[in-house]
């Protein structure tokens, strides 16, 4: 048997990642935690070392691109998924310079997308 791929979920807002939480365990991920700045999410990507991580873009203390960069930058880099209320087109080339994997907007977490890009993590 296959174990789920863990993933990580980081963004400033609760409610959002309670609803990621619920979207990617009902679609059989399992969530090892959350984070709600850039700081906390380096740190609890080194100790928990999860399969992925779903990394917003905006967050209080630095861009989720420079956070994507940190943990790129690690031994045991975990797979970046960006996301952001914003479209890929209003972000620019961020997403392709920071290291990772993909991009999902929030609006499309439950679609076949996320999937596409969390799979390849394990």
């Amino acid at each position: 048997m296959i174990a789920a791929p863990s993933i990580l979920v980081v963004d400033d807002h609760a409610a959002f990642r309670a609803s990621a939480r619920a979207v990617l365990e009902a679609r059989g991920y399992l969530v090892v935690g959350e984070a709600g700045d850039g700081r906390t999410a380096i740190s609890s990507a080194a100790a928990l070392r999860p399969d992925a991580v779903l990394l917003d873009v905006d967050l209080p203390d630095m861009t989720g691109f420079a956070v994507a960069e940190r943990l790129a930058a690690t031994d045991a880099a975990p797979a970046v998924v960006l996301t952001s209320t914003h479209g890929a087109d209003e972000l620019g080339a961020g997403l392709t310079r920071c290291g990772a994997r993909g991009f999902v907007a929030k609006a499309e977490l439950a679609g076949p997308r996320l999937d596409e890009l969390l799979r390849g993590a394990v």
